[in-house]
């Protein structure tokens, strides 16, 4: 511990601030000023943790982040050891820094009545410096075993996977139907959340380590799970929790309703130059002149309505049918767990109204177009929402973006073809190994776990590495993050 007071002697958090909001929406740039602080400013935010002899923050971190050690080492100025204790445990921080909801601090144990060490902060930090110094060098494995992996899906499980197992010495092919690869990170994170060079990078990196990538390859039909189980010594499916969730009311059926997750790649696709525009120079889904109402109040709500803004919406709307959460800790989820409480992501201080306890009822539309959105508020009885009479309202929606989560993995196509079994939740099955009921076919992310958060993702996505290495060669040497109880938690 370099500096046993560091707690009591600097009480508050720092954070890199953000560009001004009238700047920042002209552009799709990531919202910070710098992503980075000062490095005396950063070595004092380290110092502010405590290395409790109990660690929460461990609890708190699906990854095992060895946070306590390279918060040290940061305060120490030893960059070069702080990194590798990060990627001990963490594949991609650069990543996990700025999408995490970082639930390690909720769990800091100087979070209790202080401002919780800026754990997320840090780690971008110790990554980003790695990249500037040189320091994010290919790992090329010292031996080939022979073997070859198939990995299906390009989000952090299949990238995570990949590493691992490139590392381990096997020959591993990532397949991803889109055109690009990055799976959700690519695709359903904004520029201004992450530029799609930080991942550009790390792909560089992937390459020169051996991983090969074959984007545009949707299998199960480009190549057929009987040509991929032939070709492949295993396979390990990661393809996300891709099956939306609608809302089934009267005039669903309108013009101008879509998903988050058609409306946000294609935003993508335009902010960084691919050929997706009509002739007016807009997506086919754009928010220009709109009224817009986005329905669902979480991450990807708040997506919609940062790329929303940036299009020149009229007016946004985001509703939420839980209540406004309080805003501190909630009496509900005591520390350390992570806390339930009110917060503003950088989408919504730039504009918009967050709508709470509200529930649509009906589309209303003219031509076959949606034109308005009716709903009431409502409150729980007995464990179901219900209607508060008197509450009914009627608001104009040009555009309405469904931001409510996903239930399950596909089961068309690959996973029907494989024969892999579901579980009651829509999930791929697996059991503590992540191996389902198909042999040499294993499954990781939120394909076997459930919409999840990146790192999670990662996690699995390490954990799985390690069982089909082990498939493969009889033991192993890569590490295994995830406890099998948590595997079975789906």
């Amino acid at each position: 511990m370099a500096d046993p007071k560091g707690f009591l002697k600097h009480t508050e958090r720092e954070l890199p601030a953000r560009r001004p909001v009238d700047l920042r929406i002209m552009d799709w740039k990531e919202v910070y000023e710098s992503t980075t602080l000062p490095e005396d400013d950063l070595k004092t935010q380290a110092s502010r943790c405590m290395s409790c002899g109990v660690p929460f923050c461990h609890q708190g971190c699906p990854l095992g982040n060895i946070i306590p050690e390279w918060n040290d080492l940061v305060h120490r100025g030893r960059w070069d050891a702080a990194v590798d204790r990060l990627h001990a445990t963490n594949n991609f921080p650069e990543f996990t820094g700025r999408l995490c909801p970082a639930p390690c601090e909720g769990s800091c144990v100087l979070g209790i009545n202080q401002p919780p060490v800026t754990i997320k902060q840090v780690e971008v930090e110790i990554a980003e410096k790695a990249w500037e110094d040189g320091d994010m060098e290919p790992v090329i494995p010292s031996f080939r075993t022979g073997q070859s992996v198939a990995i299906v899906g390009s989000g952090p499980a299949g990238l995570a996977a990949a590493q691992q197992l490139t590392r381990a010495g096997h020959s591993v092919t990532v397949f991803e139907r889109d055109d690009r690869i990055g799976g959700l990170m690519r695709y359903g994170i904004p520029e201004f959340k992450m530029e799609k060079e930080i991942i550009d990078r790390r792909l560089a990196q992937m390459e020169a380590e051996g991983t090969v990538f074959r984007p545009g390859v949707n299998v199960g039909k480009d190549i057929t799970a009987s040509q991929l189980r032939a070709e492949f010594d295993a396979v390990v499916l990661c393809g996300g929790a891709t099956m939306r969730r609608d809302l089934p009311v009267p005039g669903r059926e309108l013009d101008g309703i879509h998903q988050a997750m058609d409306y946000l790649p294609l935003a993508n696709k335009a902010a960084v130059g691919d050929p997706v525009v009509d002739a007016d120079g807009l997506p086919e889904i754009h928010a220009r002149d709109k009224h817009v109402i986005i329905i669902g109040g979480g991450d990807t709500g708040a997506d919609c309505l940062g790329t929303a803004t940036r299009q020149g919406a009229k007016s946004v709307k985001s509703f939420e049918i839980m209540p406004k959460p309080p805003a501190t800790r909630a009496a509900s989820t005591p520390w350390p767990v992570y806390p339930l409480m009110f917060r503003t992501a950088s989408a919504h201080e730039e504009n918009g109204e967050r709508v709470y306890s509200v529930s649509t009822a009906e589309f209303l539309g003219e031509g076959g177009h949606v034109t308005a959105l009716k709903g009431s508020e409502v409150k729980m009885v007995d464990g179901r929402f219900e209607a508060v009479p008197g509450t009914d309202f009627e608001y104009p929606a040009d555009l309405v973006l469904l931001a409510m989560g996903f239930t399950g993995a596909q089961k068309s196509g690959l996973c029907s073809d494989l024969g892999v079994d579901f579980s009651d939740r829509g999930n791929v099955d697996r059991d503590e190994k992540y191996s389902t009921n198909v042999d040499g076919v294993f499954v990781a992310g939120d394909m076997g776990r459930g919409q999840s958060l990146i790192v999670w993702a990662i996690a699995e996505g390490r954990a799985a590495a390690a069982s089909v290495d082990r498939f493969l060669m009889g033991e192993t040497a890569l590490p295994s993050p995830v406890r099998p109880t948590d595997v079975a938690q789906r």
